[in-house]
């Protein structure tokens, strides 16, 4: 029967060896929950070929329906692979926080000498099994940092969640926005073209001058280099959300975006709840707080370590040719002569103050940038309901205005083309804005988690505004 103590080192050893595999799937665990709970979406660890070919056939029968914002925050998380690469590193990173809690392998060292005197040959074998001391008792306390940096670990995936749904959810914007100013572009360039083409006939008649021709085929050349561009644009963001998503080309090719953006919510979100959901929630406090944790159980372990670097004892087997075996043990330690250990000790004073610092700090930046990025967003929602409401009724009322006055043969073609670029210009500022509100309502979710996004590199550049022609009346 095995020895007790040999037992309780074996299990030891068996439940250490396990602890990686253990906190990975924690992490992934608690990760998806957080993902479930504030986006009601799952992720998924693509872990084996089999996994990845059935993400790939799910993938296939999302894109055989239009691509809601929903189902691309869905693809984000469970198939993407930029956030598989995210997933398998913070694995990797919690098998390295769980091999630095590990008790260091016991050292054995064997010497065999060979002794020849007068003709006899003695043979001496020296065994010795040593290990850390040191190690062994501060073990509870590297296991205990060892939590704090799991819980870091957990606190980042969740992060790396808010920042892959917040990306998906502003190159959806994004890629949405620019496929519909696209189709408001080519109504521009239908009513440049026409009024260019009257300008010419009209002039070949004799009714039009060469500069009041000129003037209409100017807005023609510029309505045609403004489509360009917004067809290129489309371009850039469509392929910005496919690479978000990770789509191969047969699967880009199968995307389809709604063909226009989601209408505005009634009414914003309180602003004093999202500020207390994010002191209390923010992924970046929290992290703060762990860190400050572990630096706090780090000072106590260098206090000792700076003063007693190593202290190793062994187990010693000595035997020699005819001689009874000699059985002891051996203490090994530094002396602390030429380092009395008081850099180590400053250096970690220094690192808890600046801890504790950058604790107070990313507090105070957390409660300033939520306040910051919900006046954005109520900016942005107040903008975009001043173009609905007022601006574009406006503009269609004088358009309604001159089309009676037209009929009424009391303005001609070019004023009518004219009011129908304005028109449109107006409606697609207001589509400017609606995007806007989204990609500030994406950017507010993200600061309230933790993780807020840079909003002047979240944006397209601004539509250009729709030239006007003089019309040459």
């Amino acid at each position: 029967m095995m020895p007790l103590g040999r037992l309780g080192v074996l299990l030891g050893v068996l439940v250490l060896s396990g602890c990686a595999s253990l906190e990975v799937d924690r992490n992934v665990s608690d990760t998806s929950t957080f993902a479930k709970k504030n986006y009601e979406k799952a992720l998924r660890r693509l872990d084996s070929d089999e996994a990845r070919r059935e993400a790939q056939t799910e993938v296939d029968t999302l894109l055989e329906q239009t691509l809601t914002q929903a189902n691309a925050e869905r693809l984000a998380l469970a198939y993407s692979s930029g956030f598989q690469i995210l997933l398998a590193e913070n694995a990797a990173a919690s098998a390295r926080v769980t091999q630095s809690a590990r008790l260091p392998n016991p050292v054995f060292s064997f010497e065999k000498l060979v002794r020849n005197e007068e003709g006899a040959r003695d043979l001496d074998i020296g065994r010795t099994l040593a290990f850390s001391v040191l190690d062994l008792v501060f073990l509870p306390s590297r296991i205990a940092i060892a939590k704090s940096a799991q819980e870091r670990l957990r606190l980042q995936s969740a992060g790396d969640v808010v920042q892959a749904i917040s990306e998906t959810r502003q190159a959806w914007v994004n890629a949405v926005a620019a496929q519909q100013s696209v189709a408001y572009f080519e109504r521009v360039y239908e009513a440049a073209d026409a009024g260019a083409e009257l300008a010419r006939r009209m002039q070949a008649a004799g009714n039009f001058s060469r500069l009041q021709r000129a003037h209409e085929h100017e807005f023609y050349a510029e309505a045609a280099a403004q489509l360009k561009r917004a067809r290129q644009r489309n371009v850039e963001t469509r392929e910005t959300l496919v690479r978000t998503l990770g789509l191969t080309t047969s699967q880009a090719q199968k995307l389809k975006l709604p063909d226009r953006l989601p209408d505005l919510p009634k009414a914003l979100k309180d602003e004093q709840p999202i500020l207390q959901q994010g002191l209390d929630e923010r992924l970046d406090v929290r992290m703060a707080r762990f860190e400050l944790d572990t630096v706090v159980r780090n000072r106590g372990l260098t206090r000792v370590q700076s003063v007693v670097d190593g202290l190793h004892v062994g187990l010693v087997s000595n035997s020699e040719s005819g001689k009874p075996t000699q059985r002891g043990y051996e203490v090994e330690f530094p002396i602390p002569i030429f380092d009395f250990g008081g850099a180590r000790r400053t250096q970690a004073e220094a690192e808890y103050m600046a801890a504790v610092h950058r604790a107070q700090q990313t507090a105070v930046s957390a409660a300033s940038q939520m306040r910051q990025q919900y006046s954005a967003y109520r900016t942005a929602y107040e903008l975009a309901r001043h173009y609905r409401d007022e601006i574009v009724p406006l503009r269609k009322t004088i358009s309604d205005e001159r089309m009676r006055k037209y009929n009424g043969m009391l303005i001609g073609v070019f004023e009518l083309l004219a009011d129908a670029r304005e028109q449109v210009a107006s409606v697609l500022a207001a589509t400017e804005s609606e995007r806007d509100f989204w990609l500030a309502d994406a950017q507010l979710q993200a600061a309230v988690l933790g993780r807020p996004l840079n909003a002047s590199s979240s944006r397209e550049p601004a539509v250009a505004g729709v030239a006007g022609g003089d019309g040459g009346h």
